[in-house]
């Protein structure tokens, strides 16, 4: 009996390290492993029990199947896990990516009501005036030269593709041939961020002119300055004497497509250079287009304007052009004409905090603009439509 109660003991101790290495094994994460183990020890304890204490044989049998049992099933409960792990992770980043497109939805939507309702403010003398979203902004009379209205019109600031204004002009300085051909080149289109055009492509000045003012194309606006007489660098130069020629004094470019921030002037320098190109029907004529059709070989690509005013329609749009980089904010500098025949005024809105707002912040001013044009203007819209240039 003594040395039976030492072998039932010695077996008792090796149940319970077996039990407790399983224990640990599993709290380290290794489940399979673990489980294996303890399977197996399970089985030399029946069977050295059914040696030395006679168990019966029906139950190391049992402990077998059970032993075979957990070697199958661990993997199954593996993957299984794994598998409800992955389709988990897969619908959570799902329902992230749906409510953060709701949550921008819901932004745009409401920018786009704020926008929509023009703001005003009292100024020193009592007067109800407007109150714009945009860092600056300006109401210009290009008959008189006189400020109507001006919020930090003064202010220097970065003007965007606005600068393509003074590529328009600088290039048709000298009265280029606007049907000759022009072969893209890889400096033209590399990092041009907004462009139709292709390296390799064939089209005219013509076409490169038509881009460059209705699509905004960057790539046309690095071209046009380097078949210009001045070359590439040349022409950045000739663009900055033109700005001095003209009295804009805080208006520099850097580049002839407006994607560095370099690229600078003021409301009010805007407007007086969108009055001067206003004037000239090769430039104006083609900012008043919605579309344009480029022959590409034997198909063609329609680009549109980039300018709201003039797609919609329901502004009465002489000159204009947008803007934008992240520095800048939305830009519009245009050439209006008032309700009822009246006379043309110039709208600039420059750093608006959305693409509709810079439309929308254009509309407010032209339509506060008409209902002071007996103040402003000297009488109605229509009578102001008189007044002389000086």
């Amino acid at each position: 009996m003594h040395a039976g109660s030492q072998k039932a003991c010695a077996l008792k101790r090796l149940c319970y390290n077996a039990e407790t290495t399983s224990k640990k094994l599993s709290r380290k994460g290794l489940f399979v492993i673990g489980h294996r183990l303890h399977g197996a020890v399970r089985l030399i304890c029946f069977a050295t029990a059914a040696m030395f204490i006679g168990l019966p044989v029906n139950s190391l049998a049992a402990a077998q199947k059970s032993t075979a049992s957990a070697k199958t099933s661990a993997p199954t409960a593996t993957k299984k896990s794994s598998s409800k792990k992955t389709t988990y992770s897969a619908s959570a980043a799902r329902a992230r990516r749906q409510k953060l497109a709701r949550a921008r939805a819901a932004a745009r939507t409401k920018a786009l009501a704020e926008a929509q309702q023009p703001k005003f403010k009292f100024d020193e003398n009592g007067t109800e005036v407007p109150d714009v979203r945009a860092e600056a902004a300006i109401i210009y009379n290009p008959a008189t030269g006189k400020v109507l209205w001006e919020s930090n019109s003064q202010n220097q600031r970065s003007i965007a593709s606005i600068t393509k204004v003074m590529t328009a002009v600088v290039f048709l300085e000298g009265s280029p041939d606007l049907e000759q051909k022009v072969k893209i080149l890889r400096s033209d289109t590399l990092g041009a961020s907004t462009t139709v055009l292709r390296t390799g492509y064939t089209v005219t000045a013509n076409d490169l002119l038509h881009l460059t003012l209705i699509a905004s194309d960057n790539a046309a606006a690095r071209a046009l300055a380097r078949i210009s007489p001045y070359g590439s660098q040349g022409f950045i130069r000739r663009m900055n004497a033109k700005a001095q020629e003209m009295g804009l004094s805080s208006t520099n470019y850097v580049d002839s497509s407006g994607l560095l921030a370099a690229n600078v002037s003021s409301a009010y320098d805007m407007a007086r250079l969108i009055t001067y190109v206003s004037n000239d029907d090769r430039i104006a004529s083609v900012m008043r287009q919605p579309y344009y059709s480029l022959p590409v070989g034997r198909r063609s690509i329609q680009v549109h304007s980039t300018n709201q005013l003039v797609m919609r329609g329901d502004v009465d749009v002489q000159a204009g052009k947008t803007g934008f980089i992240r520095s800048a904010g939305y830009c519009l500098a245009t050439m209006l004409r008032l309700p009822q025949g009246g006379p043309e005024v110039a709208v600039v809105v420059l750093g608006a905090k959305s693409n509709a707002g810079r439309f929308w912040e254009t509309r407010h001013l032209l339509s506060w603009l008409s209902t002071k044009a007996s103040e402003l203007l000297g009488g109605t819209p229509v009578q102001a439509a008189a007044v002389p240039a000086t």
